[in-house]
Order: C-alpha cells, then structure tokens, then sequence
C-alpha cells in the first residue's frame, strides 16, 4: 500500500471516499508517523486512542454515506486551542496540567466536520517567538537541513549537523505538517507566525481576515491582532481547511458575521485581469539577493499568466514593526494578568497574595514572556502611555489607510517575500539581541496591523537547499484572491518536495 502519510490532505479525502483506504488506516499511518518522529518535538501532548477512537466513528460515517468536509482527516492542534478535556498550555510552564472544560470555536468547527485529532503541537510560549525556541517543551527541530550536512538536504548525508528552526510561533504547526506527521493543522497569526513558519518549512500557511476565524476558547496574545489560520501542504489544501475553521461565532464580539466562500473553488480561478501590486518599501538594504532573486521571479510568473503588475507606495511600512512591538506587548501584558495561580495551572505559594502572584508568575513564565509583559506594562503607564501606546495606535491608523489607498486604485493583490531570509540555525539569532529575532517579522506585520489576510506560498530553494517562500496580501475578506494566486505560483515553482526522513534514524 502506497505510504498513507505521502498523500496530500486533498488526495488522502478523495481516497477515502473511494474507499481506497479506512480513516482508521489513515490514522494509523500518522499515529506511527508521529511515534517516529519525536525527534523533532513537534508534539507536546500526543492523543493516539482519541486518534483512533475519531476514525473508527469517521469510518462508520463513510461506510453510512455520511461522510462531511473533513472526515476521517487527521490533523494536528496548536497547543493555543482549548481542547475540551484534552491538556492545553500554549507551550508554557504556567499552564501545565490545565485541561479546558470547553472546545475552541475553530476546534469543534474541524470536528463537526469529521476531523481526526492526533495530537496538540509545540509553539513558541504564549505564541511569542520567530523560532520556536521559548517553548517551556524545548525548541521544535525543523525537518529540513542545510544542504550537505544533514540527510533533509537536497544532496543527502548523515544526521549530524546544525538544526534549525522551524519559525514561530507556530513552529510545532509548521514542522508537523512538513515532515508528514499529519494532513494539516491550525495554527495562529499575530505578527507572521502562520506565514513566517510556513516559509521556513516549505508548507503553505494562511493569515485570514482579522475576523474571519473566531478567537473563542485560542488562549489570547493580542487580541486586536490574533488570528487562527491553517498550514497545510498545499494551496488546495489550505483552502479546504479554512473553509472548515472559518465562519461566524456570536461568543466572539470581533468575529464577522458572513458567509464562508468555497474557498476550495477559487483556486481554479487564475490570475488573468488581476492586477498585482509590488511595494518599493520592502526593497529593504541587507536582504539577501536571492530573496529579491525570488520576488522577481514571483513577479513574472503571476504576469506570465496574466496578471498586471504595479508598483505601490506603502510609506508607513517603515515604522510597522517598532509600532507592533508596543501594542503587541501592550495587548500581552492585560491578558497574561489572568494567570495568577488562583484559578487554574500551576501555582507558587507564597506568604500572601502578593507574593503568590510573584512567585507563579516568576516561576511560571518564560524570559521572553517576562520581556514582553514588562515592555507592554511600561508603555501603558503613567506618562508613557501617550508617548508610545497611543502613538503607535496612530501609526497603525495610517498603516492600515496605506493599504485602504492601494486597494482603491485598483490593486487586486500586493505580492512580497514571506521572510527576509531562510530558516536559521536553533541558537544562531535572538540569545544577546531580541530585536535581531524581531526582525524576522519585517514582511508580515503590517498584515496583522491593517487586519488583513495573507499567505505564504513556497516558491523555491536558497543556495543552501532549504525552503524560501513568497507572499501575497489581499484586499479585506478576499481570502479567495490569495488561494487563486497562490495556486498559480504554487503550479509555477512546482509542489515543494518534502525533507528526508533523517529524523526516523534518531527514533
């Protein structure tokens, strides 16, 4: 039998309606996939029993006629979703041992549509990372390898060698999907961490609308800029998962209430009388040739099938990041408040209340984590709010106008690089500087402050043999646009092959 875990989400659906396969099967592959896997410490929390459970009622469904969307599709979960029942931390000391009494929106949305839960996946803690390295689980090992060194490289060898990250935050989302330990997962996006992983790893991750998925029961970043989103393997597939994630939620004020497209049959689309606008503001000095390389390459594939192509003036691009990293942390250090040792997780006694807040909070929050609630708590208080929070709330303003602007001449889509670089090595960026690590979000942010959607798309290899991607951003809740052109550019560069197994040796 053809090896199950090879399938792309898209191919393994149709396979099991035609019964070539049993989800029961299916869900086998992957749970011993996974088993093999652990190496890579993509999983935090692995559910073979619900796994199987899951298929065994999906095959009992197919065999009825009744088979939905996802049935019988096994899937990984971001540890950011509350599973009902099932340990959920968001990769954080602090929240060991808490299992939710209630399912996430997005979660039970897969499940009603048939999905099968393999397990939940490593992230970035509280999603505050580019690299998957703050997780209270150890950083997540990405499957590919530079070139020469290691057996994911294009030109083979042993396993030794430099690791590398998969991104973040959704690292453990990225690097699951990648190395075939599940059809797709969710993930979440608030300032790159769909779209930058994706990239890293060679997936395809969407950024929805700021809306579009509901945030009722994802353990809260910065509310204003969370949103969930799929990594897959494919456009197509990301596509299908999306459609299934997305829709309405009156328990989430912030969620739209419209209708979800086939996002599915937008793909076929094309690009032909689109007009596709390129930003000189992300021409930025220092950015690697191949990565310019690519975008120009981008370019002329998307005007080869019959796209207009404009440059665009985005002028605040510049100050989106500096203007990130004081909301973000603003909207980081109200949420994290809740975790005080009182109701739920872990907890540090102390002589009072003061001194048990203290001693949770120290003993139970990472040093990223720390960093980010005492830069949010500083530019909220007395005297500083004015000078930076409500600043940077004005230039989000007018970041979010840029686009308004771009859109309403006529642009259809605006195309850049996902990353301003590929995957680096575990412990290579952010160890003495943070903001060197920040900086991996310089192409993805201004998505999170204007609301917009995005994806990431891959599009070739660097010099190294590892995985470099494009992205397109789209006018508000035209997330059909984005699948449409990214299939042209996923059909042009050609379906990512995927890493070597070299991860199966270290088992």
């Amino acid at each position: 039998m053809t090896d199950l875990t090879e399938l792309t989400l898209a191919e393994a659906r149709a396979g099991l309606r035609a019964k070539t396969f049993s989800a029961t099967e299916l869900a086998q592959a992957h749970v011993t996939a996974v088993e093999r896997a652990r190496a890579l410490n993509a999983y935090v929390l692995e559910t073979p029993e619900k796994a199987l459970e899951m298929a065994k009622a999906a095959d009992e469904r197919l065999a009825r006629g009744e088979g939905r969307a996802l049935e019988g599709i096994p899937l990984g979960i971001k540890d950011l979703f509350c599973t009902e029942g099932v340990e959920t931390t968001a990769g954080s000391n602090i929240l060991k041992g808490f299992k939710p009494p209630y399912e996430s929106t997005v979660t039970r949305n897969l499940w009603n549509d048939g999905a099968v839960m393999l397990g939940k996946l490593n992230l970035d803690e509280f999603a505050m990372g580019s690299s998957n390295e703050t997780s209270a689980f150890g950083p997540v090992v990405s499957p590919w390898r530079r070139q020469g060194t290691n057996a994911g490289a294009a030109s083979g060898g042993n396993i030794e060698g430099t690791q590398l990250v998969p991104g973040g935050s959704s690292g453990g989302s990225a690097a699951a999907v990648a190395a075939r330990l599940c059809l797709g997962a969710t993930a979440t996006d608030t300032g790159g961490s769909i779209r930058q992983p994706a990239a890293f790893t060679g997936t395809v991750g969407v950024k929805p609308t700021y809306g579009r998925c509901s945030r009722w029961g994802i353990v809260a970043f910065a509310s204003s800029l969370d949103q969930a989103g799929p990594i897959a393997r494919t456009v197509e597939d990301a596509a299908i998962l999306l459609r299934s994630m997305a829709g309405p939620d009156p328990r989430d004020t912030t969620n739209a209430e419209i209708p979800v497209p086939h996002f599915e049959s937008a793909i076929h689309r094309g690009v032909k009388g689109l007009t596709i606008g390129i930003p000189k503001e992300y021409r930025l000095e220092g950015v690697p040739a191949e990565i310019e390389a690519l975008w120009s390459q981008g370019v002329d594939w998307l005007q080869a099938a019959g796209a207009r192509i404009v440059e665009v003036s985005l002028p605040h691009t510049r100050y989106a990041l500096p203007a990130y990293y004081i909301v973000a942390p603003a909207e980081a250090s109200s949420n994290l408040a809740r975790y005080d040792g009182v109701r739920y997780g872990q907890r540090v006694p102390g002589r009072d209340v003061v001194e048990l807040y203290e001693n949770t909070r120290g003993a139970g929050f990472g040093r990223e984590v720390k960093r980010r609630v005492m830069i949010g708590t500083y530019v909220l208080s007395a005297g500083y709010y004015d000078a930076y929070y409500v600043r940077a709330q004005k230039i989000r303003t007018l970041i979010k106008r840029d686009f308004e602007e771009v859109y309403a001449s006529g642009i259809d889509a605006i195309l850049t690089p996902a990353t301003p670089s590929a995957a680096f090595g575990i412990g290579e960026k952010g160890s003495s500087d943070p903001v060197e690590m920040y900086l991996n979000d310089v192409f993805t942010v201004t998505v999170n402050m204007a609301g917009l959607p995005g994806i990431a798309v891959p599009a070739g290899l660097d010099s190294q043999g590892l995985p470099l991607a494009l992205q397109l951003i789209g006018r508000p809740f035209d997330e059909e646009t984005l699948f449409a052109a990214g299939r042209v550019i996923e059909d042009a560069a050609g379906r990512m092959r995927l890493p070597d197994r070299w991860w199966e040796a270290a088992a």
